[in-house]
């Protein structure tokens, strides 16, 4: 598993714009359950605190899904931040979060 979330992060966590998309849709309280499809990975929220991440490919016009592995939010929330810090990004909080789906509603 540690392979695969290391390919997760060294492909998705490019950049600050990308982090910060990602800790939206990890710290959104609104999405229940639902999916952000990153570049190569996508993320499943199956709730508020229940994650899947996998790469999904179309393959003779069938969706197929390799290498899965799932993680609490706290965990995935470490390890984003984590790496995000060694990029030398913002870590971003939920506060920060928070500011920013209240301005989507102003």
């Amino acid at each position: 598993m540690q392979e695969i979330l290391d390919s997760f992060l060294e492909t998705e966590v490019t950049d600050q714009e990308y982090y910060d998309a990602i800790i939206r849709f990890i710290y959104s309280g609104n999405i229940r359950c639902g999916e952000y499809e990153c570049n190569q990975f996508v993320i499943r929220k199956m709730e508020l605190s229940n994650f899947i991440i996998y790469e999904e490919y179309v393959i003779n016009k069938k969706r197929e899904i390799h290498h899965s592995f799932s993680l609490s939010k706290n965990k995935l929330l470490q390890v984003m931040n984590e790496y995000a810090k060694k990029q030398g990004f913002l870590v971003r909080s939920f506060e920060w979060s928070k500011g920013y789906f209240n301005e989507l509603l102003i």
